[in-house]
This record gives C-alpha cells, structure tokens and sequence, in this order.
C-alpha cells in the first residue's frame, strides 16, 4: 500500500492544494495512515461508484488536479440507484468492492458497518465544522467523519403563479400560519367536498410526493432532529418533548395532517387525488414541495406552466428555520486498498472540486466559502439560501422508515389513533429500526 506521505510528495499541483486547504490534518493523516504502506514508486488505483452518470464524474475530475496526478488514477462506476445498494453489498463480499463511494445521508446508517471513519486526529471537528455548513454534521460521529460532504439537494417550495394571481395573492407564504388563509381562497371543492383544486398538498402520505420530507421539514423547525446520537447508539427522538408546551412531533404532525379533515376549513387534500407532483404539473395545485434537482424536469414535462420557487416557509413564533435536506458525500471503504489514497481523492473533490462538483449536478455546494458567494440567477439564489438552513436526519432504511412515517399519518386521518399515540408508536418503530 502507499504511504499518505508518498502521495503528498509525488504530486504537484495536488500537493500545493492538499497542503493550502488540509495542511493540519494531513500531518495527522501521516500518523494515523502509517500502517498502510508501500512502495512510493507505484501509481495507485482509486475506484469510485456512485449513481452520476460517468461522463459527468470523469469530466470532474478531469478539472481537478487529479486529472494531471502522477501518483493516483481515478476510476469511475456507475452504478443505477435502483441497483446500487445490492451490487455494493456482493461486491464487497467478493472483494472486488470500491475504494470510496458516494453516500446520500439517508443511507449513512445502513452503510456505515462498511466506511472506514476518517479520525478527528486526520481531520477534526472544528476543520469539519469550519468547512461545511451544519447541515453537513450527519457525517460526523462520536468516533470520526463519515465521509467528505460533497453537495446537497434542499426541499423548495414551488408555487403556481397563475393561481396565486386568480385569487389576488402576490407572493407566496414565508410562514405556516399563512396556509390557513390561502386555503380558504385557493381550493375549490363542489357540494359533496370533491377536491378541483387545491391550495397544498398536505394531510395524507401515499398520493403526496416528499411525505417525509415535508414532515421532516415541520419537525425539525418544531424542535426535534428525530433522531439523535446518544453515546455511540442513535435513538429516535420524534416523541421527545425538549421542555415545550407541545412535543414538537407532535405539534408538526398535527399541524400537516389538520389539511386533509374534510370539517376544518384548511380542507384541501384527500387520498383520492393524484399525486401531487402530478397534480402541480397540471396546473391544479397552488404549492408543491419539492427539491431543488426537481426544476428542470417541471420546466420540461411542462413548459407552459407559470410557476417559481421560493423558500418553505417558517414559524411566525421564530424557532428553527430548518429545511429537510438530502446530502451527498465520498465515504471510504472498509475494504479500501488504500484508504491514504481514497483520502487524498475525497479531499480534493471536496475542496477545489466543490464548485466543479456542483455546477455540473447544478445543486448547492456543501462547503461554507462556496455558499457564501451572492448568487444572480433567480432559483439558484433561492435554493443556495436553502441550502444554508438544510438539514438532515439519521435515517435507519428508508423504505422502511417511509412505512413508518406512512402509517404514523394514516393511523390519525383514518381516525385509528390520537396525534399523541400515533407519534409516541413511530418514535418506538424508529428506535427498532435503528436497533437492528
């Protein structure tokens, strides 16, 4: 195996950059890599799989002092996301795994048996928490980094211009005590409470793109990161009540499903609908939550429809302005042949390959200096904005949490269960899956 140091000193540009952005925890990285070793003569292989389109990643690197290294070559996998987790699993039981790979944070917690945590004596918590905005905490452990924050995709609110100017509203909710309002003057229901069209699209889960988004969305501005590190364990903390009048999970579920009971006035939802992407794309529908990679396929499925973006709203009362968040990093693998030399790769795609990285999947960068830059293009403004306040929450699988989430709602709208129950029977779902 090749030594970090070898690396470092064998390279050019690479190292003049390593040394600038990472000069601390390369020293540190020196120490805690010693055991894997090797000749300093051979070029090292650096596989990557991840479910970008291989063209684009090559492209990448191509743009970053790897493409000139002389030490390192990088090579690509793409892998489908349907696939991916499956494939992942045989080729490292066959041992013919990648060296690093690309990590949504969703699944930090089904992968992390199989990442090589990177020690906060190679990179520690301040350089973690100086580099990356907060939201990019989910990848720091009691023991290490999990991985090396790339770019992430915020929830967005994206409205409907032509209904908004139908019902004489000029601009779109900043808080969630507006929903009530716009309810009432936006969705249209016949005699027998037939929805034809509707304000927004809360209240049930099957037929609403992004459930547990939105929810995740209202809980966390509520109070409660629903899950939470305790010790080296991580237990759900949806029931939890953090000293409020209201258990934030609590108050977040009642808050969304209120739309879709047929005797409040803020009616303007049922399971009967399609589903809300659907029904957004075809003009019926005055809010949809959405991510920021959603736009180009809305402009393309419909390039008629008048809508913008604009950032999910708040709580008058203040609290968290948290938006739910899906991150994506560069883990290292156990299996690693060499994790000094995946090191050294995560580093760089994470450092002046940042913007390269997000300009070409045309989502927000994770790091600090790159959100900071003031943005001229009307969505990427907002959605570097939202970016900033993302976050997002250990997820123990989430098919199955989404299952979770899915019967928490439909036990409340079907009448099966109080708010209170419903959360409190989630909450212990939560904690059995992440007890597996």
């Amino acid at each position: 195996m090749l030594d970090f140091v070898a690396i470092i000193k064998h390279m050019t540009k690479f190292q003049v950059i390593l040394t600038a952005i990472f000069g601390v925890f390369i020293l540190g990285g020196v120490i805690i890599f010693s055991a894997y070793r090797g000749s300093s003569q051979e070029k090292v292989t650096v596989t990557v799989w991840g479910s970008v389109p291989s063209s684009l990643f090559e492209d990448i690197v191509k743009q970053t002092s790897l493409g000139e290294s002389e030490t390192i070559t990088v090579e690509y996998l793409e892998r489908g996301e349907d696939e991916f987790d499956q494939l992942f699993v045989e080729a490292l039981a066959s041992g013919f795994g990648p060296d690093l790979f690309i990590l949504p944070s969703d699944k930090i917690i089904k992968h992390k048996n199989k990442i090589f945590v990177i020690p906060y004596e190679v990179f520690t918590l301040r350089q973690f928490k100086d580099s990356f905005i907060e939201g990019a905490e989910v990848y720091a452990s009691p023991e290490g980094v999990l991985a090396m924050p790339l770019v992430l995709d915020p929830l967005v609110m994206y409205w409907n211009r032509s209904i908004f100017n139908e019902a004489r509203i000029t601009e779109p909710p900043k808080y969630w005590d507006e929903f009530y309002n716009l309810a009432n003057l936006i969705s249209k229901k016949d005699g027998a409470l037939n929805i034809q069209k509707s304000a927004v699209a809360f209240g049930e889960f099957a037929n609403i793109s992004h459930a547990k988004a939105i929810i995740s969305t209202l809980a966390m501005q509520a109070g409660t990161p629903i899950t939470v590190w305790e010790g080296d364990k991580i237990q759900s903390a949806l029931s939890y009540g953090y000293s409020k009048p209201t258990v934030p999970g609590e108050a977040a579920v009642s808050f969304y499903t209120e739309f879709s009971n047929p005797a409040k006035t803020s009616y303007s939802w049922n399971r009967s609908l399609p589903i809300s992407y659907n029904y957004f794309l075809g003009g019926d529908l005055g809010l949809y939550f959405g991510f920021a990679s959603e736009i180009a396929g809305l402009q393309l499925k419909n390039p008629n429809l008048n809508f913008d973006v604009a950032p999910v709203p708040m709580s008058r009362e203040g609290g968290e302005a948290n938006v739910y968040g899906k991150f994506y990093a560069l883990a290292i693998t156990k299996a690693a042949k060499s994790p000094n030399a995946a090191f050294a790769v995560a580093t760089v795609l994470t450092s002046e390959g940042a913007k390269i990285w997000s300009d070409a999947v045309r989502l927000p960068p994770v790091r600090r200096d790159l959100l900071a830059q003031k943005q001229t293009d009307a969505y990427k403004s907002i959605f570097y904005d939202s970016a900033i306040r993302a976050k997002a929450w250990l997820d123990p699988e989430p098919i199955e949490s989404n299952s979770v989430f899915r019967n928490m709602i439909e036990s409340i709208t079907s009448g099966r269960a109080r708010v209170s129950e419903a959360v409190t029977r989630a909450s212990r779902e939560l904690d059995a899956l992440l007890a597996k």
